[in-house]
């Protein structure tokens, strides 16, 4: 199995983070640092910054447990790293008993739904397809929404030294209104509005593909359902 596989197996982190890990020299085989490309064979012994770590699919049958999916209302002012040296990250904050690391990202002084999973495997299958994925906010912002607003935001605009994706923009109250993005760059709604602008002065995500926030009050999590999971990805068959 290759290293990186093997690390996201064990519930570390996902394999794209793993692969950080081995670019940084901060993973051994049998006490020898290894690299991109590695693999762990059976009765090799995997260490991470010289913690054991151990795939689930290679651990004993009693010591395996099920995947964790959840759902969790992120408040401001939590970091969705799984560097626990890091001051409010989302791994302490969760504090749940199995290891576990977000798909994907969301501001630190941003709001709302993100997904967590012990299985970084779905990790890298969603973040592969996430460009053809839906996420929906509700922003405010300083000013008044306008026609203008609505439509120049909803076509594209150049941030980060490309356009964005034409989105779905809709005006939900004097200082607010919806947006739906099929793609996730850097501040990227923040950075939008500011092209026109204006200021956001809250940001909250409301839903992820099929996923909704729902009734989740800040800092609450719940796992997510049968149907949910089938829904991400609706081409695989286990989970």
């Amino acid at each position: 199995m290759r290293v990186n596989k093997y690390i996201s197996e064990a519930g570390i982190c996902s394999r794209r983070e793993a692969d950080e890990l081995l670019v940084a020299g901060r993973v051994t085989i049998n006490d020898e640092v290894v690299g991109m490309g590695s693999k762990a064979l059976d009765g090799d012994v995997v260490r991470v910054d010289g913690e054991i770590v151990v795939a689930r699919t290679l651990a004993p049958t009693s010591s395996r447990s099920r995947a964790v999916y959840i759902a969790l209302n992120k408040p401001v002012g939590i970091t969705c790293t799984t560097d626990q040296s890091v001051d409010g990250n989302i791994v302490d904050f969760v504090d749940h008993p199995q290891r576990i690391f977000p798909i994907g990202r969301l501001d630190k002084d941003s709001e709302g739904l993100i997904l967590l999973t012990s299985n970084g495997d779905i990790v890298n299958e969603i973040l592969r397809t996430e460009n053809g994925h839906e996420k929906e906010y509700l922003v405010a912002v300083n000013k008044a929404v306008t026609d203008e607003f609505v439509i120049g935001m909803s076509r594209g605009v150049r941030i980060h030294g490309q356009m964005t994706k034409p989105c779905k923009v809709r005006r939900i109250a004097k200082y607010g209104f919806s947006i739906v993005l099929t793609q996730g760059l850097n501040r990227q709604i923040r950075l939008m509005a500011a092209a026109f602008g204006y200021r956001v002065t809250q940001l909250r995500r409301v839903r992820i593909i099929n996923v909704k926030l729902g009734h989740l009050k800040p800092g609450q999590w719940r796992n997510l359902t049968e149907a949910e999971l089938k829904g991400l990805l609706p081409g695989r068959t286990s989970w």
